[in-house]
């Protein structure tokens, strides 16, 4: 019985796609993806900025004072740039607030750069 528990919820968190990344990890995804030195942030804004926002971990959700969302490493809002099923949404970078939450950041990354592509930057944090 105990082995069969343990291989479910192993077999759950397997499917879940979600991770804490490590910094250098994350650094080299962030570098391969052209975010150093994007729109005038270096390497290390973006390492800290999400290290503020989700400690790097790419399954972090939070509700904020407002009652919005946040998701993913970069703690992306669901007011503005992600749809879920909770609360209606511009969803400016066309994406499920779901998607954010898996260990492919590809689509956490795109968001990001046009979220820091508006006036405010990265103050948008």
């Amino acid at each position: 019985m105990w082995a069969t528990r343990w291989l479910l919820l192993a077999a759950l968190a397997a499917t879940s796609g979600a991770k804490a990344l490590g910094r250098c990890q994350l650094a080299q995804l962030l570098q391969r993806q052209g975010l150093d030195g994007y729109r005038g942030y270096s390497l290390a804004d973006w390492l800290c900025m999400a290290f503020y926002e989700s400690n790097f971990d790419t399954a972090a959700k939070s509700i904020n004072a407002d009652s919005s969302t946040s998701f993913g490493i970069f703690q992306i809002n669901n007011q503005l740039w992600c749809t879920d099923e909770r609360s209606p949404s511009e969803n400016l970078c066309r994406v499920a607030c779901a998607d954010l939450l898996t260990s492919d950041i590809t689509d956490d990354i795109t968001c990001a750069k046009k979220i820091v592509r508006r006036p405010q930057g990265m103050d948008a944090w």
